[in-house]
């Protein structure tokens, strides 16, 4: 049995895996391109955080997974790398929760560094996988597809196929018992890219919890946001999830890498609860965008 995964059954996961259909062999990564040079430091653990309510960060110190829990069963949100899976559900159980109570496990977009570790998280609580359609299809194949801004950079990065992806509609809820996380399709960063929202309550209090998806405009070099025949409507789903964001009822903000939202600054400083969090966000990405395109007019 791989390390991997013997070490995810050791910390309670008992739910048989499903049969896998052959994975598409990857492409072969373009000459030149360098492993991941941040995944050492982002892979750094971190303790469990009990953020508000029935909800928990669960993942490293640098990549973001949530935990959204009930009697009835919990969701997981986001994977992280592959050698960030036992470091997730070793922080589930250190919680005092069960890997194979997790019944539906969620994706923000289908990069290695937020999605390498579902495969292994799928098969060791039996849960169920749930993403938009883009995300579904480079979760099934194990790479990212040609559309992807970033792809040149991600193909060295192994992601192991996760099986049975089922397919979302955008604004879609989904359930697991009194759970009810809605997906907002929040594409540019990735085509496939999804925020989620949900209510926690805590002492008689609910607040809008919300997980928002990267909307940076990350890419390889020589790619060009103003001119991708490869991924020809970025610029209008960037503004479109620009919008969507900043017009989300927020009162918690979350985001995949939590240095991008100040998770644990604000966890220290005791401002967590800001509503104006996620519009602050769109809008620094919205400039980010912004400032690129200049460059690029500025370089034809």
């Amino acid at each position: 049995m791989k390390p991997l995964l013997s070490a995810l059954l050791l910390l309670g996961a008992c739910s048989p895996a499903r049969q896998a259909a052959v994975p598409e062999a990857r492409p072969t990564a373009p000459a030149g391109v360098t492993p991941c040079s941040n995944c050492a430091a982002w892979n750094v653990p971190h303790a469990p955080v009990h953020l508000y309510g029935s909800t928990y960060y669960v993942g490293t110190n640098g990549l973001g997974s949530v935990l959204i829990t009930s009697p009835e069963g919990h969701i997981l949100i986001d994977g992280a790398l592959q050698e960030s899976a036992p470091l997730i559900a070793a922080n589930v159980v250190a919680l005092g929760f069960r890997m194979a109570d997790v019944r539906l496990i969620l994706n923000t977009h289908a990069h290695f560094d937020h999605a390498a570790g579902l495969a292994a998280l799928q098969q060791a609580s039996g849960a169920a996988v749930a993403a938009s359609p883009a995300s579904a299809a480079v979760l099934e194949a194990g790479h990212p597809g040609p559309d992807d801004p970033q792809v040149a950079e991600l193909l060295p990065i192994p992601m192991a196929p996760v099986r049975n992806v089922r397919r979302l509609d955008d604004g879609e809820t989904v359930r697991v018992g009194p759970l009810a996380l809605t997906a907002h399709f929040t594409p540019g960063h990735t085509a496939g890219g999804t925020t989620w929202t949900w209510t926690a309550c805590e002492g008689g209090r609910c607040l809008n919890m919300v997980y928002a998806d990267s909307l940076t405009p990350v890419s390889e070099d020589g790619y060009r946001f103003s001119a991708s025949t490869r991924y020809p409507t970025i610029l209008s789903d960037f503004a479109h999830s620009f919008a969507a964001v900043e017009a989300l009822p927020c009162d918690v903000l979350i985001t995949p890498h939590p240095g991008a939202s100040d998770l644990f600054q604000r966890i220290a400083a005791g401002t967590l609860v800001d509503a104006t969090a996620c519009a602050r966000y769109a809008e620094a990405a919205r400039q980010r965008l912004a400032a690129r395109l200049e460059t690029e007019r500025a370089n034809p």
